[in-house]
């Protein structure tokens, strides 16, 4: 019984190493993200592009929050749920810039300048937030943690985000679709909406249940 009871002990402390390792990853990743996005959609004057390095940011809270989650430290559940509802504040703050800047965009018929550095930068996302996004699953599972779930639905959000931003970019640069970039910039409103409320709700940590 013990012994037993220490293998378990052992094979959850592995999993919980595995899962800061991930999130380690995760930050770094959409720390580059973060940057990127927001200093090219400020050259290309792109408010899709900022819109989602933002998003990247508060994503890096995000995953802050669960990586200290992942430590078991005292009283980490009931500050967890605070902090998300600050992500969830984030996020609909996020949702407000966006809708402000891209109808002020779209109003002054202002165009986004064509960047195909932009375009790359999308395309990898797409390739890496799902990946990233499994991992976690993975651990998660290991772990019956519904807190990794969720920050692993958060990574999947990033993943439809970077769709979106894509679709924007490309289309402006094949067509010269100038409305393209704010249009793409409002159809993130509605997800970035959602994950708010739901962080405001303390909803962030129950979404996803292991099976």
């Amino acid at each position: 019984m013990g012994i037993a009871s220490s293998t378990a002990a052992e094979v959850r402390a592995a999993h919980m190493r595995t899962g800061r390792k991930v999130e380690y990853l995760a930050i770094a990743w959409t720390s580059l993200e973060a940057v990127i996005g927001i200093i090219t959609g400020l050259l290309a004057g792109s408010v899709a592009l900022i819109g989602f390095g933002i998003d990247s940011v508060i994503e890096i809270a995000s995953s802050t929050v669960l990586l200290w989650r992942l430590s078991d430290r005292p009283r980490a559940e009931e500050r967890e749920l605070i902090a998300h509802r600050l992500v969830g504040a984030g996020f609909l703050a996020l949702a407000a810039y966006i809708s402000f800047d891209a109808i002020y965009d779209l109003i002054g018929r202002k165009p986004a300048s064509v960047t195909y550095f932009g375009i790359v930068y999308a395309a990898a996302c797409i390739i890496v937030m799902p990946l990233l996004a499994r991992a976690k699953r993975r651990v998660a599972a290991h772990l019956a943690s519904d807190a990794l779930h969720a920050d692993s639905h958060q990574s999947d959000i990033c993943a439809y985000l970077s769709v979106i931003l894509l679709a924007g970019l490309a289309i402006n640069a094949l067509f010269g679709w100038w409305w393209a970039d704010p249009v793409a910039a409002l159809c993130m409103v509605p997800i970035v909406l959602r994950e708010g409320v739901s962080g405001l709700r303390g909803e962030a940590c129950s979404r996803y249940h292991p099976a």
